[in-house]
């Protein structure tokens, strides 16, 4: 991913996970500071998408192993 459609749409798809298998984690999509800038017009670059992504990433490397449906064992 280094384009800035290729990290867009990595970030749907990977937010749309989210919603979607584990809505549970919704709540930390709204806090995240991206998503809420703490200034006015926020410049959104490559790094800034790529820090986000990560931290999506993130949220699902550590949740997802400690939250595994029975059903999935």
């Amino acid at each position: 991913m280094e384009t800035e459609k290729e990290l867009n749409d990595a970030i749907l798809k990977m937010t749309l996970k989210i919603q979607n298998e584990y809505p549970e984690l919704s709540k930390y999509l709204i806090e995240m500071p991206v998503t809420i800038p703490d200034i006015i017009n926020p410049k959104i670059n490559i790094k800034t998408l790529k820090d986000y992504y990560e931290s999506l990433n993130s949220i699902l490397k550590e949740y997802v192993p400690n939250h595994i449906d029975i059903k999935d064992k």
